[in-house]
């Protein structure tokens, strides 16, 4: 599989990465740009805290967003298995 790079610029920085489809650059491209508006946000917000601290918000309010979906895709899969047990019990009672 061959690799491409890309440049990205994150917080005024230009970063290289090697991404390894057209859909993975995409999501890289716009990861990057979430991270530039969340730094402008924090840029607002926490004027005289140094980039190094509000990357670490960022990083800590991305960790905080992906660990709530997780619980989310958790409680819906959940709720998909208990339906596929309804259904294979009302299919069951059904062919008697």
């Amino acid at each position: 599989m061959d690799l491409q790079r890309i440049t990205l610029k994150v917080a005024g920085r230009l970063y290289e990465l090697r991404v390894s489809s057209p859909e993975m650059e995409r999501l890289t491209r716009l990861a990057a740009n979430d991270v530039n508006t969340l730094l402008g946000e924090f840029d607002t917000r926490f004027p005289d805290r140094s980039l190094e601290d509000k990357l670490v918000f960022v990083a800590i309010q991305e960790a905080v967003r992906k660990l709530t979906t997780q619980k989310k895709l958790s409680n819906l899969v959940d709720e998909a298995n208990s339906l596929q047990s309804d259904i294979d019990t009302y299919l069951k009672g059904t062919n008697r």
